[in-house]
């Protein structure tokens, strides 16, 4: 396939959305959706990518970075007025040049490069992607001739009711001759419905001049779908979740009831890792060969390793290792490190800290800013209490550890390699090697207090 240029249209407002966002800055799947379109064309090999922004085009740009070039259509006068604003920005250039839009997020790196290599191939100035929907509702729909070749596209605006029964549809893809596409939108007129400039208007213009229109027929209808208003959104969701899906057990992974595991595009997961019901995988999250995913997960841009076992938890920002064992009910905040084989159990919270090889926090527990060794065995109830109120503070446990229940540990404090620290203690200072820490004040009996008290009370009533 030869190298191709492409402009993707995203200056539009979306209306219909009843949003303040850019259409094509709303997320499916994980990403807003202009993401998934470029992610897409740079699957493909596109050589120079042109992204047309316009209404909060800050938004766009903050997202894309500087990844791609940019146009602006400062006024909203059509997808035609959209394109020729890119004319500057690849003037010059020798080679076909795609044409999309930025809320068609299903569009596959497959489709885009079939329509360049069919386009080539057909020694055509443009080729106008195709396909046909048992419901065409709100496409332009494409007229042939009496031989079969195409004729025009009609806007649904524009159609008779006879058009408008016709289920072959501009799918809104489109590949042409660079040169001819701009010098065919400078001819371009607003005499439509829609009072504005429309890119279909010049494959009109080129076929007047006696170049040839081929017609590319898309087979996945699934790849036309885009999103106008949040209807259409939550099925191109759908859609795009389905894929993510097929694509991973295609891969060996194990779903237990596929419809309730809610799994972003960018996510992977190894062989032989089964996902249990009613479970979030989102963002970049990459997961090891033969895990368990338990159901009520939520886990969000982190790594874990293979063999691990994580179960009605939470886990975000964070990397965990091989043969760790997480959950019930835990949260794993951002920037933490679980170590291979290591044990994070219900209800324990860890926050921007390294839990070591094989080292347990087994229950109800706080682990926040803290530094754990290898082996070390954390008590129920356990706090560090990192926090004065104006700075986050360290704690550090070295390795083969023993940290009673109900412990404190006011940071900044060390404990050694291989202490203890007894039930119930505050430890504000730190705890040398092999060493045992007792800081609790001294249990008081007094015995028969309760019946005085009793007898007291009565005096008084």
């Amino acid at each position: 396939m030869c190298g191709f240029a492409a402009v993707v249209l995203a200056a539009g407002l979306g209306k219909r959305m009843k949003s303040d966002l850019p259409k094509a800055m709303h997320r499916v799947c994980g990403k807003p959706m202009v993401g998934h379109v470029v992610d897409a064309l740079r699957s493909a090999r596109c050589e120079r990518l042109v992204v047309v922004v316009g209404h909060k085009a800050e938004a766009v740009q903050a997202y894309l970075g500087d990844s791609v070039e940019y146009a602006f259509q400062r006024e909203q006068l059509g997808t035609g007025h959209a394109v020729l604003q890119a004319r500057d920005l690849l003037d010059g250039f020798d080679g076909p040049t795609v044409v999309c839009y930025g809320d068609n997020a299903a569009l596959s790196a497959r489709t885009i490069s079939d329509l360049v290599s069919f386009h080539s191939a057909s020694s055509g100035v443009a080729t106008v992607g195709v396909a046909n929907l048992p419901d065409p509702t709100g496409f332009g729909r494409v007229i042939r001739t009496a031989s079969g070749d195409f004729d025009r596209v009609v806007e649904e605006a524009d159609a008779t009711a006879e058009q408008r029964s016709i289920s072959e549809v501009n799918a809104g893809l489109y590949a042409f001759d660079n040169k001819a596409l701009f010098r065919a939108l400078e001819h371009v007129r607003a005499d439509n419905a829609q009072k504005e400039y429309l890119l279909p208007d010049a494959l009109a213009v080129l076929k007047s001049e006696g170049g040839k229109i081929a017609c590319f027929a898309i087979s996945d209808p699934t790849d036309v779908a885009a999103a106008n208003d949040r209807k259409e959104l939550a099925e191109l969701e759908r859609i795009m979740r389905d894929r993510v899906r097929r694509r991973l057990m295609d891969s060996g992974v194990t779903m237990i009831d596929p419809n309730t595991a809610f799994i972003d595009s960018d996510v992977q997961v190894g062989a032989d890792t089964v996902i249990y019901p009613f479970v979030l995988i989102e963002g970049s999250t990459t997961i090891g060969a033969n895990c368990v995913i338990g159901t009520g997960c939520r886990i969000v841009d982190s790594q874990i390793g293979e063999r691990t076992r994580i179960d009605q938890s939470t886990v975000i920002g964070s990397t965990i290792g091989h043969d760790v064992d997480v959950g019930p009910y835990a949260y794993i905040r951002p920037e933490s490190r679980i170590e291979d084989g290591a044990k994070i159990g219900s209800f324990t919270e860890v926050k921007k800290s390294r839990v070591g090889k094989g080292s347990k926090v087994p229950h109800l527990s706080y682990v926040g800013d803290a530094d754990i060794g290898e082996g070390v065995n954390i008590g129920a109830g356990t706090i560090t209490c990192n926090f004065d109120g104006k700075a986050k503070h360290k704690t550090t446990i070295e390795d083969g550890a023993f940290i009673g229940s109900n412990t404190n540990l006011v940071a900044p404090v060390t404990v050694g390699r291989f202490a203890f620290v007894a039930a119930g203690s505050t430890i504000t200072r730190h705890v040398p090697d092999e060493s045992l820490a007792i800081a609790r004040s001294r249990q008081v009996v007094r015995e028969g207090w309760v019946s005085r008290r009793a007898g007291k009370d009565s005096a008084h009533s």
